[in-house]
């Protein structure tokens, strides 16, 4: 079984699906709360670079909405990175990495259940 560390903001409902989903399995795992922690930058590029940044971008919830045009007129890996940083309710939860180098975003049990285990 694969180490985990669970990235998003506590609160969120996906991600307590995930810590309710590790706990019932008996996963351990670290959490990296984005609003305490902030969001690390170098991981967030990452994460961008594996999985591209547009998966990682949650553009159907309401910060993306309450960005400016101009704020979501986003071409690039880097001007996303910026925008996430400012934002990071703006990430999609969880993001779940394991200590062998894979990704996962979001939270599904069936996909869950293969990832780290």
């Amino acid at each position: 079984m694969s180490n985990i560390k669970i990235y998003g903001i506590k609160n969120c409902d996906s991600m307590k699906k995930a810590f309710a989903w590790c706990d019932a399995h008996g996963v351990a795992y670290e959490f990296h709360d984005y609003k305490k922690q902030g969001v690390p930058r170098d991981r967030l590029v990452v994460w961008c670079q594996t999985m591209g940044w547009k998966s990682l971008m949650n553009t159907k919830g309401p910060t993306w909405r309450k960005l400016s045009p101009e704020q979501q007129d986003i071409t690039s890996q880097s001007k996303a990175v910026v925008v996430m940083m400012e934002n990071s309710s703006l990430i999609r939860r969880p993001v779940v990495e394991t200590s062998e180098d894979k990704l996962l975003i979001g939270f599904d049990p069936v996909m869950f259940e293969s990832f780290v285990r």
